[in-house]
């Protein structure tokens, strides 16, 4: 699994597409629901996901570490929301934090972790 995180609008997705040749077809974007499409080669926007799960009270790593033969060829692109200033409202630190989780759990799984900034990939493992 190759893992790419980064702010918004840094250009994650376009560097998944031309570094890995996705197509448009091959790209799963998440929703704030709990469905994700293991079947196809990118999930896009974890943070979503994470969201919803925050949310409704599930544990996105828990739900990662027991499909983890379905998302384990994957690219796995995740918007970095676990930095900079703690926010005020419950909910949104429990987002934070439980996407905070789930990036350090599925890095430490990933055989690459690409972050992206300013367009510039920057490759951690």
């Amino acid at each position: 699994m190759n893992l790419i995180i980064g702010g918004a609008y840094q250009g994650k997705l376009d560097y998944a597409k031309h570094e890995f040749a996705l197509s448009d077809g091959d790209i799963f974007t998440c929703t704030e629901s709990p469905e994700l499409d293991f079947s196809r080669r990118c999930i896009d926007r974890l943070d979503e996901y994470t969201l919803w799960c925050a949310r409704n009270s599930v544990d996105a790593v828990e739900m990662f570490k027991s499909h983890r033969d379905e998302w384990a060829d994957s690219i796995l692109i995740c918007q970095d929301i676990f930095c900079g200033v703690v926010p005020i409202d419950k909910d949104m630190r429990a987002w934070r934090e439980l996407t905070g989780r789930l990036c350090g759990y599925l890095s430490k799984e990933a055989e690459s972790v690409t972050r992206m900034f300013c367009h510039i990939a920057t490759k951690l493992k």
